[in-house]
């Protein structure tokens, strides 16, 4: 009998690990893949490895800082700052049409390209900055806010709102349109405000140091061990059957499979979806992301941007595309333009669209690696209008597409921030189920770490 069964190796199920082992609870994760990690994992191919998901990670404060999502995380699973070996971004930019605006890890920059670019806007943007900083980020009451509705009261140029919505919702929007404004809250602080860094080692060394630090408390660890059913008995959940056909019992068991995908494995016939309640609905928002090796370091071209968030027109839409990819916005991202103490070797560039699962989902494997190529094209010709030209030096190539997604997470619709409507407080219809991760409400790697800590704390320790 186990005190917590979690299911999914993700960020937040390991962190959820951790925190409980701590406190000598009898914790199991399970995870479906024989790799951990999530939509945040890492393969290799062809000798070289790559990361997926992770761009950067958010909420990078200075070493030392006692405040704000990463350092709390540090304390509550004891790693110090060294342990993940940080370093900041160089800086970014958003890139409009006709405007440009310039970020870094100092929020004062920004405020400075603010008022260069949209002078008449720089008092209700600093208002805008100091109502945000002093937010509740887990109320219901900012949930409901329409963000657009609420940054309309501070700023009045449609370009500048444009620009400052495109980087928090390719970084954290399962909402088509708009954000909840306690989401654009969070993401607001944790890449404008706080900012945005990488380990030399990528997505790789954070894995190892949580998986080793739950496993070193006495945590177990199955891979190959994917969830067939969540076993319900009066309202209770009593444990999981594997898909193997092995069942493990549980006093309760934490999720981060998502909403829907956790309410599908219940036997106890609860409703997956129900008509009119986006509680019950899955998010729709997925990507395609081209990955590049360079045979030179980017900043050889003249490009020595971390993040570039391009929109070729005015108004940024947020939606699922009717086409394959969505050509007119997407996130280019350089690992190597981080402030890391040694180069990383060779070069990469990743472009990352909105792309249309269904258009994806229905190809045979022929098309399939066939429309792969074609859009990879496609996508790198579209971001080289906002970088230099350095398809000349691409020496090796990948693609991940929103049915890869879907085979890492498990999310319906390769949902990359799961269901629009977030359960902040991760309780479900049984007593002793509970859910963590995206469809909690926190997105990113820093995000989804604090789910985990957040939902251990909130409903997996209170009974020890």
């Amino acid at each position: 009998m186990y005190d917590t069964i979690i299911i999914g190796a993700g960020m937040s199920g390991l962190a959820a690990g951790i925190r409980l082992a701590m406190y000598d609870q009898r914790v199991c994760v399970l995870e479906k893949h024989t790799t951990i990690g999530g939509l945040n994992s890492f393969y290799r191919l062809r000798r070289r490895d790559y990361d997926v998901g992770l761009h950067a990670l958010t909420n990078i404060t200075p070493k030392g800082t006692r405040k704000g999502p990463l350092a709390r995380l540090l304390r509550q699973l004891r790693f110090s700052w060294d342990d993940f070996q940080i370093s900041p971004q160089i800086g970014s930019q958003v890139v409009f049409p006709g405007a440009r605006l310039a970020f870094d890890n100092d929020p004062a920059l920004l405020l400075e390209e603010v008022a260069r670019e949209f002078p008449a806007q720089a008092d209700g943007y600093r208002r805008l900055v100091g109502d945000i900083v002093d937010y509740d980020d887990l109320t219901e009451e900012h949930q409901r806010l329409s963000a657009r509705e609420v940054v309309a009261g501070y700023l009045t140029e449609p370009k500048l709102v444009e620009m400052l919505f495109c980087p928090l919702m390719f970084y954290g929007s399962a909402r088509e349109h708009d954000m909840d404004w306690g989401q654009f809250c969070i993401m607001f602080r944790s890449i404008f405000l706080e900012g945005l860094g990488r380990p030399h080692a990528g997505v790789r060394l954070i894995l190892k140091n949580l998986v080793r630090k739950f496993r070193g408390m006495g945590g177990e660890l199955k891979l190959r061990a994917g969830v067939s059913r969540i076993l319900t008995d009066g309202g209770r959940v009593t444990g999981v059957e594997l898909e193997s056909g092995e069942v493990l019992e549980g006093k309760r068991v934490l999720s981060s499979a998502g909403w829907v995908e956790t309410m599908r494995l219940c036997d106890d016939g609860q409703p997956v979806e129900v008509a009119g309640s986006p509680t019950r609905s899955a998010g729709r928002l997925s990507f395609c992301e081209s990955i590049s090796t360079l045979d030179v370091d980017p900043k050889r071209l003249d490009y020595d941007r971390t993040i570039t968030f391009f929109n070729d027109q005015d108004e940024f839409e947020w939606t699922v595309p009717t086409v394959p990819c969505d050509l007119r916005s997407g996130v280019i991202c350089s690992p190597n333009n981080f402030a890391y103490d040694e180069g990383l070797g060779e070069g990469v560039m990743r472009v990352t669209v909105l792309a249309n699962y269904d258009y994806w989902a229905q190809l045979n494997e022929r098309d399939y690696q066939l429309e792969k190529l074609r859009w990879y094209d496609r996508i790198v010709d579209s971001a080289v209008r906002f970088t230099p030209d350095y398809r000349g030096r691409v020496i090796d190539t990948d693609m991940f597409t929103p049915t890869t997604i879907v085979r890492f997470t498990g999310h319906d619709n390769g949902a990359v921030y799961g269901a629009p409507e977030k359960q902040l407080d991760g309780a479900t219809h049984l007593e002793n189920l509970f859910v963590c991760g995206t469809d909690q409400g926190f997105v990113g790697i820093v995000g989804s770490i604090t789910s985990g800590i957040g939902m251990a704390n909130m409903h997996c320790l209170r009974e020890g």
